[in-house]
């Protein structure tokens, strides 16, 4: 009970510091821009396509959208990251070892933050952006699968990002990590598992299989979330040596 009323404090806290930040507003409402520019302007893309290249690009749309499932919990974590960044500079971490709620508490909650703000985003815009059916349990599914991305975000920018600046630049520098994703779509299984050091390629993958209803999808969801829970661990090791220096 102490542990869910120190949750409620610093969700207040989360928000007031994002309320405050311009960017982390933006950061916030990013999604629902996304959504809506897949919704409106990915249609008008593909019907000038089909006139002036004589391309398709519908068959396209389960690539894009499994991307969509990847940036929600990236938007997610980011806003976590900068909000980890100012109260390690604050010093909040090092003050909240005195405290009954503990280091080790604070980061339990800063790993469900994200992981819960994550999957309800992505719940909310994949039906905003409309460019798929995509059943409810399925999108539950892969939302979850996806999810443990927002913390990854998180606790790497809070891990090795010095300020605030280095932050967003390691949130930029992070989108080369979808290119793997795009590969893996137009190759074989097998040159696919190469892409799947990155951890984005096992919700994406996730969500083609369970799109095209292939067989077995239960594997690449265990997999995907054994995976990165694994680098959560080390990143969570190195961001306690960057508390503790």
């Amino acid at each position: 009970m102490q542990l869910l009323r120190a949750f409620a404090a610093l969700s207040l806290i989360d928000i007031k510091s994002v309320h405050r930040d311009p960017m982390l507003r933006w950061l916030m409402i990013y999604p629902i821009f996304f959504g809506l520019m897949l919704r409106w302007v990915v249609p008008l893309v593909t019907v000038w396509l089909s006139a002036h290249a004589n391309f398709d690009f519908a068959p396209y749309y389960p690539l894009l959208m499994s991307l969509m499932l990847l940036v929600m919990p990236g938007m997610c974590g980011a806003v976590i990251g900068f909000v980890l960044l100012d109260h390690r500079d604050d010093g909040t971490l090092m003050a909240l070892q005195v405290t009954p709620l503990t280091l080790n508490g604070f980061l339990v909650y800063r790993i469900t933050a994200p992981m819960l703000l994550s999957v309800v985003t992505t719940l909310i815009m994949f039906p905003l952006a409309g460019l798929v059916e995509f059943e409810w349990l399925s999108l539950l599914i892969v939302s979850v699968a996806a999810a443990p991305l927002a913390p990854l975000y998180a606790v790497a920018m809070a891990a090795f990002a010095a300020n605030k600046v280095q932050g967003f630049a390691l949130a930029k520098a992070a989108g080369v990590l979808i290119i793997p994703v795009v590969a893996a779509y137009f190759l074989p299984i097998g040159w696919q598992l190469v892409c799947g050091l990155v951890p984005h390629y096992w919700p994406a993958k996730l969500f083609w299989m369970l799109y095209f209803d292939e067989r077995p999808a239960w594997v690449f969801l265990i997999v995907g979330l054994v995976y990165q829970c694994v680098w959560l661990w080390i990143l969570l090791r190195r961001f306690h040596r960057v508390v503790h220096r």
